[in-house]
């Protein structure tokens, strides 16, 4: 029995460069990037004071009360008091995602449709929660400050808000998270469970969130926002984070078509593998992520020649961009090296949102023909001569896109996805 082909349908975005399809394919076409100095993070300490900052939102305060949403985005209030700031992002995206495929309640709300998810909770919310109960005892905590905060308060939120009926499930495999999410969601619609999944990535903008990769020395030190973060740069000395939120609509060929859909891309395939190796550093030479990337072709069916874009996991850590560029040359022995770039330049990193938000990325390369510079590269790291890494826009429309994701513990994942063409 032939495998259904996997459309995606629909997107939404919440991003440093962008709240909507329109203008996060502006800003990924002229390379200009969301990071800015964010005063929640200590400056001139040697820490970096930057972030890829969300617009349109204030999240100041604990409490729901004192944010302020963009016009359009209505939550009911006591729903609202059970999110975190990224789960009110992933609204906001999921709107986006489901006015773009066209769905009604009713399909949203069904047994056949599911949700994939992924964010790290929300750190902010479970420290001011344990700081009232131990400095004024637990039964001065607020209740729902329990299901904001948790790592499931993303899936758990969104089902409750949107009535979702079909499978919904929460990922925690640190920056891969959402990649393996998309790669889930695939699985149920290829083995015939569900017809609909949303993807979901998402992850707070904080201090809290953002401070603690400071002390394991990931975040660069530097604080001028037109040159870092720089992933491939020889002087790149660490990544800048960002939160926000992405959505996808993964839906089968024969519901899209059913409903008179209109498909953005398709996803071929996927692929994942463990470095099996360390808990926070990737394995040099990237042996696991190179195994997620042949795992990832094989499911679509492709040798490396049918790539023609990559968008790298690449962060900006000296031995994170090295382990993959070698990843990359490993398995691209055969072919050529497609176009390589890292958006993270532009955006930040997304940690647990990284993975679907650059897949969408490459849906609006893909749909509308060209494809983003690694920016802010003022000299090439040598290791990387010979490598064709995106520094300058090229006239050229990819057909097919492969985007990677790398995570604490060495968790790789691979996605494929191609330029939608009807079948003839």
């Amino acid at each position: 029995m032939p495998h259904p082909r996997v459309l995606i349908t629909g997107t939404g975005f919440v991003t440093s460069i962008g709240n909507d399809r329109a203008s996060v394919t502006d800003s990924l076409r002229h390379a200009r990037h969301g990071i800015e100095v964010f005063p929640e993070l200590p400056q001139d300490v040697g820490i970096c004071g930057l972030a890829g900052t969300l617009k349109g939102f204030s999240f100041s305060g604990a409490r729901c009360e004192d944010w302020t949403l963009p016009p359009g985005l209505v939550i009911d209030r006591n729903h609202l008091r059970s999110m975190s700031p990224h789960v009110v992002c992933a609204c906001h995206a999921m709107d986006q995602a489901i006015a773009e495929s066209g769905l009604t309640a009713d399909q949203v709300s069904h047994p056949r449709t599911g949700a994939m998810c992924a964010s790290g909770g929300s750190m902010s919310t479970v420290y001011e929660n344990l700081q009232v109960m131990e400095t004024r005892g637990v039964h001065r905590c607020y209740p729902l400050a329990l299901p904001a905060g948790i790592p499931g308060t993303l899936n758990s939120n969104l089902a409750a808000k949107y009535k979702l009926k079909g499978a919904v499930l929460g990922f925690a495999s640190a920056c891969a998270s959402s990649a393996h999410a998309l790669g889930y969601a695939y699985d149920q619609i290829m083995l015939g469970r569900q017809d609909i999944v949303f993807v979901v990535g998402a992850e707070d903008c904080n201090r809290t969130s953002i401070l603690p990769f400071a002390a394991v020395r990931a975040l660069s030190t530097r604080n001028d926002p037109q040159t870092v973060p720089c992933p491939f740069d020889a002087q790149r000395d660490g990544f800048v984070a960002t939160g926000g939120a992405t959505v996808l609509v993964l839906e089968s060929e024969t519901s899209a078509q059913k409903r008179g859909a209109k498909p953005l891309a398709e996803v071929l395939g996927w692929g994942e593998a463990a470095d099996g190796f360390n808990v926070m550093a990737p394995e040099p030479h990237g042996e696991g992520l190179g195994r997620a990337m042949n795992n990832a072709l094989q499911s679509a069916g492709l040798d490396t020649n049918g790539i023609d874009y990559l968008n790298a996991h690449a962060t900006g850590t000296t031995v994170g961009d090295t382990a993959e560029i070698r990843a990359i040359q490993r398995v691209f022995t055969t072919g050529r090296l497609p176009w390589i770039s890292s958006t993270k330049a532009l955006t930040g990193h997304g940690l647990c949102l990284a993975g679907a938000m650059e897949a969408a990325f490459c849906v609006l390369s893909l749909k509308e023909g060209f494809m983003p510079v690694s920016a802010k590269i003022s000299r090439l790291d040598p290791e990387f001569e010979g490598v064709p890494i995106l520094t300058k826009p090229v006239d050229a429309a990819p057909h097919t896109a492969m985007t990677n994701s790398s995570g604490f513990g060495g968790s790789n994942v691979s996605v494929i996805l191609r330029k939608w063409q009807a079948t003839a």
